[in-house]
């Protein structure tokens, strides 16, 4: 059965977000979806007010696919992106 695991990250664009899914073993099938072996990753983003007057881009992902594949591959993009900022 296929697990859903569903994460947000600010500071951090949807561009590299994709970057860093293909770098992972992902291909872009389209420009919201990136697919890899056993797991898919569907990609969206909006602006999320942070205080009175500061705005940042919070791009959230879903990643779906065989949890055994998920777990490993969501620590690894989630240390990608703190790293850039999110």
């Amino acid at each position: 059965m296929g697990a859903r695991i569903k994460r947000s990250f600010r500071g951090i664009s949807e561009r590299l977000v994709g970057r860093y899914l293909t770098n992972l073993g992902g291909e872009r099938i389209a420009e919201d979806t990136i697919v890899g072996d056993d797991w898919t990753a569907t990609v969206s983003s909006e602006s999320v007010a942070v205080g009175p007057s500061l705005t940042l881009t919070e791009v959230t992902i879903v990643f779906e696919g065989d949890e055994d594949t998920l777990e490993p591959l969501v620590e690894r993009f989630a240390q990608k992106a703190m790293r850039a900022g999110g």
